[in-house]
């Protein structure tokens, strides 16, 4: 069995392994908006967001563990685990927003230094 302590059984499929190859790619950058992990962070809020909005108070039932997730896993998603999430991508904004000022700083400094 997997070391990795959410593939607990052979339902859920381990990740490929981390390779040096792969860590060298993802450093040189991200060829497409499908490679960003932090738009896959986005899109992971917005698809429990969505889960636990349409659930309709039913169990949610996880691929490794015969306990569905019920009303006191889900309550500690909504106060705990989807803040967290958001907390993340807002200071992702954050840090995003300095490096296009900044950028723009460059820009208007070597348009004015020509």
């Amino acid at each position: 069995m997997s070391g990795l302590p959410w593939a607990r059984s052979h339902r859920c499929a381990a990740p490929a392994p981390i390779t040096m190859a792969l860590i060298s790619s993802m450093a040189a950058g991200f060829g497409s908006p499908q490679e960003d992990p932090f738009l896959l962070l986005e899109s992971t809020l917005k698809a429990v967001e969505r889960l636990l909005r349409h659930a309709d108070q039913r169990p949610l039932q996880r691929c490794w563990i015969d306990h569905p997730y019920g009303e006191e896993e889900r309550t500690r998603l909504e106060e705990e685990v989807l803040p967290a999430i958001s907390r993340c991508l807002q200071r992702i904004d954050e840090i995003d927003h300095e490096l296009e000022l900044e950028q723009d700083q460059q820009h208007q400094a070597g348009a004015g230094g020509g």
